[in-house]
């Protein structure tokens, strides 16, 4: 969304001093906050909203609070495809350690042809519905999962081998060999996790992963009726008046969007020095304790959706939410969201430049 902005914007080129050259893409910007880290991009933020309030772009009256899904780069997960990838990876890794190494003493044994058969199989066995197609992926799933345990333990074979294996050879594979056995844990866990789901009907297996390459991704359900579920990590997002970001939160884990407000009027307080008049935020954010308390710092109104009477669409029921008047304050206008659902590397290295450009 950056890119695209700042390419098409004579201001926003400027502004970044890129002039007529080429804007750099969303890829470079996400390797850009890595390098850079999160610290230092958190201390530029911090300088720029100083810029803000000492140049009067923003003096703190109002706070909005909204959350946003970072989505990783994933492929959507299916137990089948999870355990397609892992043995994938293991075999093309296990096959670079034999061929730097000179050798092992039995050969990597490729089993990608019948996994893949077996990948496809259960592909088209989702046609069939009724008892006879649920037994064929049953079947199905048990043929995967006993090639995957094979694969596995031929990885651990490889690893064996590698570590009591002399210095001389063990040195310039030392690097697959921890990736090796990396991936060999998390194809572990897809395979217990899809016995679990398959052979015994539960969907919450502890420490679920959705993807072997992201595994600290997170299935996130935020209500869309057009995305119900969401893969990636949540972002909390606050601004003050003039669109000006204040402050950002990527969190490991999802927390409740009602333990976000009080927080959120905490740091707004420390970066501009006062608590704000008016916040406004989805429902799920203001409780009637959390409203209470914000009064009693100081804060004049809380405006949240209200939520109208749900209406049939078919056979789904969607809710139609607007932004109304909450107990002190008139109807307010809900701007669009303050981040886009990139790279969470992109999203972070975008934040300070958005806000610069808001302040101008």
């Amino acid at each position: 969304m950056l890119e695209r902005e700042v390419r098409a914007n004579l201001v926003y080129r400027a502004f970044t001093r890129i002039g007529d050259e080429k804007v750099p893409d969303a890829k470079t910007l996400a390797r850009l906050g890595q390098v850079i880290g999160p610290k230092v991009i958190e201390e530029l933020h911090g300088r720029v909203v100083e810029l803000a309030r000492e140049r009067g772009g923003t003096q703190g009256r109002k706070l909005r609070v909204d959350t946003t899904v970072v989505e990783s780069n994933i492929h959507y997960p299916t137990d089948s495809s999870l355990l397609g990838d892992g043995t994938r990876v293991l075999t093309r890794t296990m096959k670079k350690i034999e061929s730097k190494s000179g050798g092992l003493k039995r050969k990597v044994r490729d089993r990608m042809r019948s996994i893949g058969k077996r990948v496809l199989a259960i592909a088209l066995s989702t046609r069939l519905l009724g008892p006879s197609g649920e037994e064929r992926r049953k079947r199905q799933y048990g043929e995967l999962l006993s090639l995957t345990r094979k694969v596995i333990n031929q990885a651990q074979r490889v690893l064996a081998e590698v570590k009591q294996s002399p210095r001389r050879r063990r040195t310039p594979v030392e690097g697959l060999a921890q990736w090796l056995e990396t991936m060999v844990g998390r194809v572990r866990q897809v395979v217990k996790q899809t016995r679990i789901r398959i052979f015994g009907g539960d969907t919450k297996s502890p420490g679920k992963i959705v993807s072997v390459f992201e595994p600290h991704t997170e299935i996130i359900r935020k209500g869309k009726a057009s995305k119900p579920n969401e893969f990636g990590k949540l972002v909390k997002i606050q601004e003050a008046e003039n669109q000006i970001v204040t402050h950002f939160e990527v969190f490991a884990e999802r927390p409740a969007d009602s333990t976000l407000l009080l927080s959120s009027i905490e740091v707004h307080q420390q970066r501009l020095g006062r608590i704000p008049g008016m916040v406004a935020a989805d429902a799920d954010f203001i409780r009637a304790r959390t409203r209470k308390r914000a009064k009693r710092w100081g804060c004049g109104g809380c405006r949240c959706p209200i939520r109208k009477p749900q209406v049939a669409n078919g056979n789904v029921f969607s809710t139609s939410v607007g932004f109304g008047e909450g107990k002190s304050g008139g109807p307010g206008r809900r701007d669009e969201s303050a981040c886009s659902n990139e790279d969470m590397g992109y999203v972070v290295a975008c934040i300070p430049v958005w806000t610069a450009c808001a302040v101008g």
